[in-house]
């Protein structure tokens, strides 16, 4: 008769066996859930919260775990926001009111998110803002000049950019690629 290898988690596999069942205190189920979360990406104190409510843990279990992550470092809501800033600014395009409504739905308190964003100066948003437009400008090419404004304007308000800063970079834009502009405050943009 063959033998069967065993499948990861079989109980015939001793050394496994404890691994296959969470671990049945409620503060140990906390912490394993809370470090599986945080291995993968890091999590804002709130996400954390929410996974443990989800998962029924007791809330003052939850609140001395969560507690007890903050105090050696594991939970940072300050560093999770300033980077969180930083790549989303950098690799997204993402102006200040897109990234706070961002950190806001992941929990993050509002004066955190208030230091976070305020890393970012207008003339850097600006200059973030002017490299996207330049960017699309060439897939607009060909368009009539209102509907290339309407795209690229929108393009800047999806990411969060105020109207204003919008409309005078892409006007810049149009400028430098020798569109007639003249008449942009007139036509309703």
């Amino acid at each position: 008769m063959a033998r069967r290898t065993p499948w990861p988690g079989d109980s015939a596999d001793p050394s496994r066996a404890g691994q296959a069942l969470p671990p049945q205190d409620p503060v140990e189920r906390a912490r394993a859930i809370c470090l599986r979360l945080l291995t993968g990406t890091p999590r804002t104190r709130k996400q954390l919260a929410d996974a443990l409510h989800k998962r029924e843990i007791p809330p003052e279990v939850a609140e001395e775990v969560l507690s007890r992550f903050e105090d050696v470092g594991l939970i940072d809501d300050a560093a999770f926001a300033g980077a969180w800033v930083e790549s989303r600014h950098h690799g997204r395009g993402l102006a200040r009111r897109a990234l706070a409504r961002e950190l806001r739905t992941k929990g993050v308190d509002s004066s955190l998110i208030d230091e976070a964003v305020g890393r970012l100066d207008s003339d850097q948003e600006e200059e973030t803002a002017r490299e996207l437009v330049a960017r699309r400008l060439r897939s607009t090419r060909g368009l009539d000049r209102d509907r290339r404004i309407r795209r690229l304007a929108g393009m800047l308000a999806r990411k969060g950019y105020p109207e204003g800063m919008s409309l005078r970079v892409v006007r810049r834009a149009l400028e430098e690629e020798g569109e007639d502009v003249d008449d942009l405050e007139d036509t309703g943009f």
